[in-house]
């Protein structure tokens, strides 16, 4: 492809998948005890998650550098390809602006390529989904302009629900947006959020996971009334939740998941074990 696209870490989609749309990924970092981690190097994320539910302290997360971008850039521009770089809200991380910051320092030197940098104003699913939406454009010609379009317009039409076992987690960690107003009673419900540009977006609070499950299957039957089934499923520390979810989607869809995954450290760190979420685009966006 003329078009190159880099995103970060923060997609978790897997890796084949990865591998197979030909994506380029720049890493985030987790703080564990003072240990710098890339994300993209963790591995498994089980053991981070079981010392995460047992630690009095949450790790820190931090954005790539501007050289981490560089390292990603020049070989893709020195070999003659233009990039759209994809990358988690800004609202959320300062990686938006390394990556802007570094494509314009290469821009100063070598003006003879074109690097477009998009905030999905969002991330997880969202930010994958823009991804395969850009991939998809480049792959059929599209240039620079063109792929960056269809990733806005994917990121613009995605949506995604997800429930949480606690909001603990959101609000030791300041990212509990509008959905502030329910702590005094994140013991007692099982919240469902969305990510609406750029911020965390309270749905409902629900009583039960049981309920918090249903509501997210008759979200997704909302979805594919609209037309909307390109899909995915995410989740931590939820395997058997996720297949389960995965099989009555498949049902209502009609149609294989575009990836079904586990959310890794970074967006983790802040969301906490349990998180089950379901998501969907108009398949035509990806095409």
């Amino acid at each position: 492809m003329p078009v190159a696209v880099v995103t970060d870490s923060t997609h978790y989609m897997p890796a084949d998948l990865v591998a197979r749309e030909g994506l380029h990924v720049v890493s985030l970092y987790v703080d564990q005890g003072g240990t710098l981690t890339k994300e993209s190097e963790l591995g498994g994320y089980d053991d981070f998650y079981d010392r995460l539910r047992a630690g009095a302290k949450l790790p820190t997360t931090s954005q790539p550098s501007i050289g981490d971008f560089l390292e990603v850039y020049e070989p893709l521009t020195a070999s003659g390809h233009d990039i759209v770089s994809i990358h988690i809200s800004g609202g959320i991380s300062g990686t938006v602006e390394s990556a802007r910051q570094a494509a314009a320092e290469l821009a100063s030197g070598n003006g003879q390529r074109r690097i477009e940098v998009v905030d999905s104003l969002s991330a997880c699913g969202g930010l994958g989904i823009a991804c395969l939406a850009a991939t998809a454009a480049a792959r059929g010609g599209g240039d620079v302009q063109q792929t960056a379009v269809r990733a806005r317009q994917a990121m613009d039409a995605f949506e995604m629900w997800f429930a949480v076992d606690t909001l603990e987690y959101l609000q030791r960690g300041g990212r509990i947006g509008r959905a502030q107003a329910w702590i005094g009673t994140a013991l007692r419900v099982k919240p469902i959020l969305t990510l609406a540009e750029g911020t965390l977006m309270p749905i409902e609070r629900v009583r039960t996971a049981r309920r918090a499950f249903e509501r997210l299957l008759e979200y997704l039957r909302a979805r594919h009334d609209d037309g909307a089934d390109a899909w995915v499923v995410q989740h931590i520390q939820s395997p058997v939740e996720a297949e389960r979810l995965t099989d009555a989607g498949r049902e209502i869809m009609g149609c294989e998941p575009r990836f079904v995954s586990q959310i890794g450290p970074v967006i983790g760190t802040h969301a906490g074990p349990g998180l089950l979420g379901v998501g969907s685009v108009a398949p035509e966006l990806l095409r």
